[in-house]
């Protein structure tokens, strides 16, 4: 029953939050504890759960508990659930995903498959590399700023030992 103040999109508020709740709740714990790489397949595991959600809702989740999709997956904000350490991701994003590298000065320019640049160099901000001032990165190439040239060749060989590329 409503009362005559409130609007049918406040009655409707209330009754949604519980299920957005659920599904949030369900959406973290599926994230932290599994490989979750796109949103058909976070999804098919909320089907798996019982919850039906749009692709549009999926998007306004994630962005809402600020989980960012990188290399490996979907990964929660730093410090929650069960995620790898960044090293542990940087290591598997490297591994992954660098085809190339290559130094100038106390430049370090990786060469990623088309669509890669950005979500390795995410990892790469985020796994801290020492001696490294900062990264941009284009769709299939990343551009590390070193400290000096001894440390651009360092973290070139640090990449090309993890990658194994010759």
């Amino acid at each position: 029953m409503r009362l005559p103040t409130e609007s049918a999109s406040t009655v409707c508020l209330f009754l949604m939050t519980p299920m957005k709740v659920r599904r949030q709740s369900i959406i973290k714990k599926l994230v932290a504890g599994d490989d979750v790489r796109n949103q058909h397949a976070l999804q098919e595991r909320l089907r798996d759960e019982g919850i039906e959600a749009t692709q549009s809702t999926l998007s306004r989740d994630l962005r809402e508990l600020r989980i960012l999709r990188g290399p490996a997956g979907y990964q929660l904000p730093n410090g929650e659930g069960h995620a790898p350490s960044g090293e542990t991701r940087l290591h598997a994003a490297i591994r992954r995903e660098l085809v190339g590298v290559d130094v100038g000065g106390t430049l370090v320019v990786l060469h990623t498959p088309s669509g890669h640049g950005n979500a390795l160099a995410i990892e790469i901000d985020a796994g801290q590399l020492e001696g490294a001032l900062g990264t941009i990165a284009g769709d299939d190439t990343i551009f590390i700023a070193a400290r000096s040239t001894t440390a651009a060749h360092r973290i070139a060989k640090k990449f090309r030992t993890i990658a194994n590329i010759s």
